[in-house]
């Protein structure tokens, strides 16, 4: 057949797949929930599972129905974009890179059949058409592999460089403090040598002791401060160490979350208290629920910490929900401070990338068609007032470890984690886990 009737051929199949879009997400949904190998997808919502794949298929038949070069290069672009946006917000909602690569196998397999489908119906077809059209989904599904897992390796090396920020800034502390502890020898022995052979001025040595004392108490504190800090640092790096060479497993059994929640945050009120600060829990009496209660305590323990850091008044408000919808059960883990918020300039570069895949999720779950999904969608996490100062900026080291913490416990339980902030406004992590897991 001439170019013109595998053009036209072409622009048939685009039309064919448009109509089937929503048969072959269904399709591709069934077949990701039905793979032993994948339990992700099972703990969000339909629209957040879609996410930017409707974009993708839009711009793949844009592609196949073009009629020059430039109008295909601007459709794959469309389609590359839209492929890493996905794979950030597959990064927010706990997938690892094998899981989002087998997403898109299944998804290859669901537009193969489409093609093969429109090759029996219509037997007359131009052969040239359908060998191009197979050619053009090959590329699809490379380029968003492709596009995922390079989303994956800036994501990665964000949350590298976060962490070397922090051990940067735990170097330089003790070396203040090392420089200290040489500026107070270096006072101590020059008192020592004024004083020595004379009487007098040993009765003035004797008299100054008392200050020399206290400032190395004062001294010693700090070095202790110090001590414990990097003693703090060092055991995230293990346990870093661990969840990211698939050390950590996760132990399943029922328990109580909401005793569990009130049990950790109670011995915190006494460190909040110290500040000057307030820690609040709010929740139902009872929570029952399927996880592994020490990763929980432990996101919960690097959440309000880093929130109490980064909060000068006010307080940090800890609550907990259930959250059921026809198709999952799941419950909520909310911290909100009245810190300063984060704005581009305050946010390390994790919490950057936790915010920016929030508002991805949330423009998807925005523009799902309203009806059946609309019980499953989750409004933005409130956040509180803020009553800190905005020089008091999250810049004091932890995030990037604690945080990374957080992130990797998340993906272990399949928990989603979204961050909601602004300049002026208070900060809020919200924690969303399944309330039961898949045998």
């Amino acid at each position: 057949m001439s170019a013109d009737d595998t053009s036209s051929q072409l622009q048939a199949i685009s039309s064919y797949l448009a109509q089937r879009q929503e048969d072959i997400l269904r399709r591709w949904h069934a077949l990701v929930d039905g793979d032993p190998g994948l339990s992700t997808g099972s703990s969000i919502s339909r629209a957040q599972f879609y996410d930017h794949i409707p974009q993708v298929l839009d711009a793949f038949e844009r592609r196949l129905c073009a009629r020059n070069e430039g109008d295909k290069e601007e459709a794959q672009a469309e389609q590359k974009r839209s492929a890493a946006e996905h794979g950030l917000h597959r990064w927010q909602q706990g997938y690892n890179q094998l899981e989002t690569m087998r997403e898109w196998a299944h998804l290859q397999m669901c537009l193969l059949e489409e093609l093969e489908a429109y090759a029996t119906e219509h037997p007359q077809a131009d052969a040239g058409g359908l060998r191009q059209a197979r050619r053009a989904l090959a590329r699809l599904c490379g380029d968003g592999v492709c596009e995922s897992a390079a989303r994956y390796e800036r994501l990665q090396q964000l949350e590298a460089a976060s962490r070397v920020r922090d051990l940067e800034q735990a170097l330089t502390q003790l070396q203040t403090l090392e420089r200290e502890r040489a500026e107070r020898l270096r006072e101590a022995a020059h008192d020592l040598r004024s004083s020595v052979g004379v009487v007098r001025m040993a009765a003035e040595v004797l008299d100054r002791s008392s200050v020399t004392e206290a400032a190395r108490a004062q001294m010693s504190q700090a070095l202790q401060r110090g001590t414990v800090s990097l003693r703090d640092l060092l055991t995230d790096l293990m346990d870093l160490a661990r969840l990211e060479a698939g050390h950590e497993r996760r132990n399943l059994v029922g328990f109580d979350a909401a005793q569990t929640l009130r049990e950790f945050c109670e011995p915190l009120r006494a460190l909040a208290a110290q500040r000057n600060l307030f820690l609040k829990t709010d929740g139902p009496e009872r929570l029952l629920v399927e996880g592994d209660p020490p990763k929980v305590q432990r996101i919960a323990q690097n959440l309000v910490l880093n929130a109490l850091k980064a909060t000068s008044e006010g307080g940090v408000r800890v609550t907990w929900e259930e959250r059921t919808s026809a198709e999952r059960e799941q419950w909520i883990l909310c911290v909100q401070d009245t810190g300063p918020g984060l704005s581009t300039g305050t946010a390390a570069p994790l919490e950057r990338a936790l915010k920016q895949a929030t508002e991805e999720s949330q423009e998807v779950e925005a523009a799902a068609p309203a009806g059946a999904s609309d019980a499953q969608r989750l409004d933005p996490a409130p956040t509180l007032a803020s009553r800190s100062s905005a020089q008091n900026s999250r810049g004091q080291g932890g995030e990037g470890i604690g945080l990374s913490i957080v992130k990797r416990l998340c993906e272990l339980l399949d928990a989603s984690i979204e961050l909601e902030t602004s300049a002026g406004a208070g900060t809020t992590f919200r924690v969303i886990f399944p309330r039961r897991y898949q045998a």
